[in-house]
């Protein structure tokens, strides 16, 4: 006899939606789930703090059966396009053991949303640019510009899904080029290159995307549901592969890199 599997309540909006310091929630009549990314209601910064409650805030609002869409955007004029490089301690082991664990539940946590998600992307997305553009359709203005800032130019390897999601969309040799380069990709070449679906004014970008959201949710609700799980998964696939052994990675090359006070000595 096969036991009895008890599952505990969904989590309803308003038990997470003032959790997050970086995130405000909102839900639509027709069932829309906006996230917008802020820090102090400006555009956001990434910091240890957003890269920890991203992957949080993914998993309350997959659980959340209510979110028939879910919607990603930014604050004013960016998306992400500064760093708090000092929130992240990043020089053991057992620091580098809680960006892992933030790392890989960030990616893994979107995939594992099982309604379709869309990115309206609001500016420069200059800071973890993979998350908007793994949305299922995006919307980018054309304010917006995409470039990989704060890994391989800053002399880390950009191992955090930048390496699965980047070359996945752009093809091998031009998304190795982006990482390697630097290079800054603008809303019109991003279209050009199939990183975006379509690009539109400022003013014009939250209307078209509610509007693809509206019709995305009146939609059957799984049909709406198995196509997100249909789509996902070769997405899924690929950061298995590859997500644990590029944070590795980039923390052996990160740690080696820091100044060796404080640290242990090779025995003379």
């Amino acid at each position: 006899m096969s036991a009895k599997v008890h599952h505990g309540p969904a989590p309803r909006l308003e038990q997470y939606k003032d959790r997050y310091e970086n995130i405000e929630l909102y839900r639509t009549d027709e069932g829309v789930l906006v996230m917008r990314f802020h820090t102090d209601g400006g555009p956001l910064v990434w910091s240890a703090l957003a890269h920890e409650e991203l992957g949080y805030c993914f998993t309350d609002v997959g659980a959340d059966r209510e979110n028939k869409v879910v919607v990603m955007t930014g604050t004013g004029a960016n998306w992400c396009a500064d760093i708090n490089a000092g929130s992240f301690k990043l020089s053991t082991a057992g620091e580098w053991d809680l960006t892992f664990y933030d790392g890989r539940r960030l990616l893994n946590n979107l995939l594992d949303i099982e309604v379709p998600v869309i990115s309206a992307i609001n500016g420069p997305a200059r800071i973890h640019p993979e998350i908007p553009v793994m949305s299922d359709i995006v919307i980018a203005s054309d304010t917006a510009l995409f470039q990989d800032a704060p890994h391989f130019m800053s002399g880390i390897v950009p191992g955090d899904g930048a390496h699965v999601v980047w070359p996945h969309l752009l093809g091998p040799n031009r998304g190795r080029y982006f990482l390697i380069m630097g290079q800054e990709i603008d809303a019109a070449k991003a279209l050009d290159w199939g990183v975006v679906n379509e690009v539109v004014t400022a003013d014009q970008l939250k209307a078209r995307t509610m509007e693809i959201a509206n019709m995305i949710a009146a939609k059957p609700i799984l049909t709406r549901r198995y196509t997100r799980v249909a789509l996902t998964q070769r997405y899924k696939r690929l950061m298995h592969e590859g997500l644990s052994l590029g944070l590795g990675l980039e923390a052996l090359a990160a740690t080696d890199a820091l100044p060796t006070e404080g640290r242990m000595k090779d025995a003379q």
